[in-house]
This record gives structure tokens, sequence and C-alpha cells, in this order.
């Protein structure tokens, strides 16, 4: 299964809905693209879906690190929601559920990211 993404904006945030697998660098591309428009908007905060993503391996934590990291730097936040449990598992695995801020549902994430404001 290719991997695919859609960007929503919303009023305070946007939300990035991943579905597949994220295995090949330029599989990312064009979403890292529309990820630095983002930031170059103003827009700081997200949440990234993850109830239809699959699978993932060093490209796909890469990906999701770079987000954060470009976000926080900015001054915002990423968040990561819907998380199905293989891909907990690597998070686990990998020790970034110490760096991400994983929720259970894309509300639970925007509750997050408005404390934060």
């Amino acid at each position: 299964m290719e991997f695919t993404f859609k960007i929503e904006e919303k009023k305070d945030y946007c939300l990035l809905h991943f579905a597949g697998n994220l295995i090949e660098k330029n599989q990312a591309t064009e979403l890292m693209e529309r990820f630095e428009e983002l930031l170059s908007k103003d827009i700081r905060k997200f949440v990234i879906d993850m109830s239809d993503f699959k699978y993932m391996n060093s490209t796909g934590l890469n990906t999701l690190l770079t987000i954060l990291t470009r976000a926080r730097k900015a001054g915002g936040e990423a968040i990561i929601s819907s998380v199905p449990d293989n891909i907990k598992s690597l998070m686990l695995i990998t020790k970034l559920n110490n760096i991400f801020t994983i929720v259970s549902n894309e509300s639970e994430a925007l509750h997050s990211l408005l404390k934060e404001a």
C-alpha cells in the first residue's frame, strides 16, 4: 500500500492525515514541501492522525521527527493521534514515545494543543 496524506487547515491547528506505508524517502517529498508551506503561512500547531497508517520504517520515523522539530523550532507543536498498535510498538522500541505527545484521538490532541497555548 502506497503512502498518501491529506492536509486539513482548521481554525486553531492543521490536521495531517497519513495513510498507507511510509518506507521510502521520496514518498514524503510532497508532504514535506506542503508542511514547509504551512509553516510559511504561520501555521504552527499540527495533529498527525495515523488512524489509516499501516507501516513505517526509519524513513517514516525521520519524517515524523522532522515535522516535530520544525514545528517546535517555529514555536509550535506536533501531536500524534490514533496510532495503530504496530506503530505504537515501534515508537516504544525507539523511545520516540518520550519525545512525541501521543494521544488517542484528534479531540485529545486539540485539547493538548490548546492547553499549551
